[in-house]
C-alpha cells in the first residue's frame, strides 16, 4: 500500500524533468540562443504560442463563474474539466477533486498544455476557475463550457499570456 500512495502522490515518477533540471544549460552563455532556436524550431516540442505578433508560453484564463449551480457536486466539477478538455482540444492526463465539509470543492484536472483548476464556494454560487493551456488547445472555448456546465450567464473572464516578453520573434524579412 505504501508504494501506491507514493505513486498517487507522483513521488518516485520518471518524467525525464530530472535530468532537464540538473543540466548546467541554464547557466551557461549560450542557453538564451538555445532558448530562442528551440522556440522557434518548427519540430520543437514545447509549443511556443504566437499571435498578434507577439510570443507566449501559454495562455492562462482566470475565470469567475457567478450565480453558477452544482458547485458543491464533484462528479459535475470532474465531468466539466473533462469538457473543457475535449472542446479545447487538449490532452488529459489526470483529475484529482476533493469535497470539502459542509460544501465546496477544489481540484485540479493536469493536462500535457498545462492545467485547469478550481476552488467553489456553492453557499454563494461562486467557482473560481484557472484554464491554462500551451500549444495549439485553444482555452477559450472551456468559457461556454463552464456556462453551460453550471448553468449560468455571468461568467467573468480575464487573460494573461504567460511566459510574453521573455523570448523575441526573430525579425522576418519583407
Amino acid at each position: 500500500m505504501k508504494d501506491a500512495n507514493l505513486f498517487q502522490l507522483g513521488i518516485g515518477l520518471e518524467t525525464g524533468a530530472h535530468a532537464e533540471d540538473s543540466a548546467s544549460g541554464h547557466e551557461s552563455a549560450g542557453f538564451t540562443d538555445t532558448v530562442v532556436s528551440t522556440v522557434f524550431d518548427d519540430d520543437r516540442e514545447d509549443h511556443f504560442i504566437r499571435r498578434d505578433g507577439a510570443v507566449f508560453a501559454g495562455t492562462h484564463l482566470i475565470i469567475e463563474v457567478v450565480d453558477g449551480h452544482g458547485l458543491d457536486d464533484e462528479d459535475r466539477i470532474q465531468q466539466a474539466f473533462r469538457d473543457c478538455v475535449d472542446t479545447c482540444g487538449a490532452t488529459l492526463l489526470h483529475i484529482h477533486t476533493h469535497k470539502f465539509s459542509p460544501q465546496g470543492v477544489s481540484g485540479v484536472a493536469v493536462l500535457a498544455e498545462s492545467h485547469i483548476s478550481v476552488h467553489t464556494w456553492p453557499e454563494i454560487g461562486y467557482g473560481a476557475f484557472d484554464v491554462f493551456m500551451c500549444g495549439d488547445a485553444q482555452p477559450w472555448k472551456a468559457v461556454d463550457v463552464l456556462k453551460n456546465a453550471f448553468g449560468t450567464a455571468d461568467v467573468r473572464v480575464k487573460e494573461l499570456r504567460r511566459g510574453e516578453g521573455l523570448v523575441e520573434a526573430p525579425e522576418v524579412a519583407a
